[in-house]
C-alpha cells in the first residue's frame, strides 16, 4: 500500500486528530488516508507499541458537542476482536457495529448509512477473524446437520451462503475459507445496498474494504474484495 506523503510517525497522530471532513485536505483520497490510519494503528497494536488511549478526559470534552469518526467498522462480537484496540484508535475515532459473524440486518445497515450520510465517514471496514464461532456454526449446520437453537439460527442462515461458496473450491480448511467468503459476501451486500455508494467509490471519496484478523499475531490482513 502506498504511503501518504506525511511522515509515517506523524500521520496516525495528525489524521486521528482531524475531523473526517479534513481528511480530504490531508490526502487527495480521504478514504485512503483513513485506511492508512487503521493500517498503521494495527501495526502498533500487533507490535505492542500502542499510542492510545489518549487523554480521555480532554478527549471526552473535545468530542462531546460533535463526533467525527474516520471509519465505520462492522465486526464480529467476539470478545477477542475489539476494533478500537485492534486498530489502536481512541475515543470518538471509530463508528462501530458488532454482531456475531458481522452479518447484515436492517439495524446494522441503518447505523452504517447514518455514519456515511450524516457523519461523512469515508471508509467502511468489514472485519472478519479466524476461528469465528458463528461461521463454525454455519459450517456444522451445513456439513453435519447440526442446527443451533433459538435466534442463533438467524445468524447461521445469513452465513450459510458464504459457506456454500467456500465449499466450491474444496479448501483444506472450510472454516477459514468460509470466514473469507463471508467477508466478501458482506462487502458485496453493502456495495449493492445503497445507490450512492458506487458513485462515491467512483469519485474516490469513499471505499468499502474487507479484512481478516489473526487471533494469534494480532495482525489485520486486507482482503481483495473489489
Amino acid at each position: 500500500m502506498k504511503k501518504p506523503w506525511l511522515p509515517a510517525l506523524l500521520l496516525p497522530l495528525v489524521l486521528t486528530l482531524l475531523p473526517t471532513q479534513s481528511l480530504q485536505a490531508a490526502h487527495g483520497d480521504p478514504s485512503a488516508a483513513a485506511l492508512q490510519v487503521l493500517v498503521d494503528g494495527n501495526e502498533r497494536f500487533a507490535s505492542g507499541h500502542l499510542s492510545h488511549p489518549k487523554n480521555l478526559i480532554a478527549r471526552r470534552h473535545e468530542i462531546a458537542p460533535k463526533q467525527h469518526p474516520i471509519a465505520f467498522v462492522l465486526s464480529c462480537s467476539d470478545s477477542r476482536v475489539p476494533p478500537e484496540l485492534v486498530f489502536d484508535q481512541g475515543l470518538g475515532d471509530l463508528f462501530v457495529s458488532r454482531v456475531a459473524g458481522h452479518v447484515l440486518g436492517d439495524e446494522v445497515m441503518g447505523s452504517m448509512e447514518y455514519a456515511v450520510e450524516h457523519l461523512d465517514v469515508p471508509l467502511i471496514v468489514v472485519l472478519g477473524h479466524e476461528r469465528c464461532g458463528a461461521v463454525q456454526a454455519a459450517v456444522d449446520a451445513l456439513e453435519k446437520g447440526t442446527q443451533p437453537s433459538g435466534h442463533i439460527r438467524s445468524l447461521v442462515k445469513r452465513i450459510t451462503p458464504a459457506v456454500k461458496t467456500a465449499q466450491q473450491s474444496h479448501p483444506s480448511d472450510l472454516v477459514e475459507a468460509s470466514v473469507r467468503a463471508n467477508v466478501q459476501r458482506v462487502v458485496d451486500e453493502i456495495k449493492a445496498s445503497h445507490p450512492q455508494y458506487a458513485k462515491r467509490i467512483h469519485e474516490r471519496k469513499f471505499r468499502i474494504v474487507g479484512a481478516r484478523y489473526d487471533l494469534e499475531t494480532g495482525k489485520v490482513e486486507l482482503l481483495d474484495c473489489e
